[in-house]
């Protein structure tokens, strides 16, 4: 079964108006998702939109949220997103802060009262669109244990850091985490297993299970290292006010209001080198790296050859079509107006 991008587009925006989400912003959920698609980062894009809708039903998601400033302090702000989708105070966070770059030069806005937002990538992209450098960091619900620990209290906590040149980008978009549970939980719907050394079961066992991996613990990246990042993001995110470690829910889960946080943080090189010097650097940079052998790659290469190849459509197992047809049937929708059999 086959959705294509714009279908995936209107199926998201067509169920979420059902649920008084404006417009507007159900756009941007479903940009968000696509892109995540488009990318594959399926454990992102509408393989997650089912935990959405469960969310939006438990009351966990405000459809029509008050997205307020609740604090803003020249190069700096506070964004309460007063629950509402992580993709829309996600947007309304990283354009504040990119407004703030332009004026001085590096900018920082935290998020409080959100929810689970997609992949951090989309929105450094949105300040590398503007010729600036894009980092965004967020914690979660406790998936890993401490390098040398035993006990679920650090997030998978991802971090996303986009810039560009004339020539060559530079986006990474990555867990601290060895796997993201996103693609555990894909994993566990599609019943396959997943790679060696990512994750133990409850009794320290390493484990390719991704039932007896979400019952037990996911491994860091890089073992201290990875442990280390994930502890200093999961701090940083949480400066506008959220919670952390085991006081973090609802990323992963519908039935928890989340109370993770979120920083986006945007440099504007014209402030430093100035924009085009910046540009040429980068371009400079990229090229002696690509000069180092002809399968070296960029971070977001394989996303943008991933967009390529997915631009006529992703495949939808079973169990996602299920889901997706019970949502739709509830709402008098039909899925397979969508998707193609």
């Amino acid at each position: 079964m086959i959705l294509t991008p714009e279908n995936e587009k209107n199926l998201i925006v067509d169920i979420l108006k059902k649920f008084d989400v404006p417009e507007e912003d159900a756009n941007i959920v479903a940009d968000v998702i696509v892109d995540a698609d488009l990318k594959g980062f399926h454990s992102h894009g509408i393989g997650r939109f089912p935990q959405y809708i469960k969310a939006l039903r438990l009351g966990n998601i405000n459809p029509k949220p008050n997205i307020k400033v609740i604090k803003d302090n020249y190069a700096s702000a506070v964004i309460d997103g007063d629950l509402g989708f992580g993709q829309v105070v996600g947007v309304k966070a990283m354009d504040l802060a990119i407004e703030k770059a332009k004026k001085y030069g590096i900018a920082g806005v935290a998020t409080v009262n959100s929810n689970h937002f997609g992949i951090a990538g989309y929105y450094a992209e949105r300040a590398m669109d503007n010729d600036m450098v894009g980092i965004v960091i967020t914690n979660t619900e406790p998936a890993m244990a401490p390098f040398g620990g035993k006990k679920k209290i650090l997030g998978t906590n991802p971090i996303a850091i986009a810039f560009k040149g004339n020539r060559y980008k530079f986006s990474l978009d990555m867990a601290t985490s060895s796997i993201a549970r996103g693609k555990i939980l894909e994993a566990a719907r599609k019943k396959i297993p997943i790679p060696e050394g990512c994750a133990v079961d409850k009794d320290g066992n390493p484990t390719t299970d991704p039932i007896k991996a979400l019952e037990g613990c996911i491994l860091p990246f890089g073992g201290p290292k990875g442990y280390a990042l994930a502890l200093a993001i999961e701090m940083l995110s949480a400066i506008g006010g959220a919670e952390v470690g085991s006081k973090v829910k609802g990323t992963a889960t519908a039935e928890d209001r989340c109370t993770k946080g979120d920083l986006f943080i945007v440099i504007n090189p014209e402030f430093y080198m100035g924009k085009e010097e910046f540009k040429k650097k980068v371009d400079e940079l990229m090229e002696e790296v690509k000069s180092a052998g002809e399968n070296v790659l960029i971070p977001g290469e394989i996303e943008e050859k991933n967009k390529e190849k997915n631009k006529s459509g992703i495949l939808i197992d079973i169990e996602l079509y299920n889901n997706l047809k019970e949502i739709c049937d509830s709402l008098g929708l039909n899925i397979d107006n969508y998707i193609k059999k």
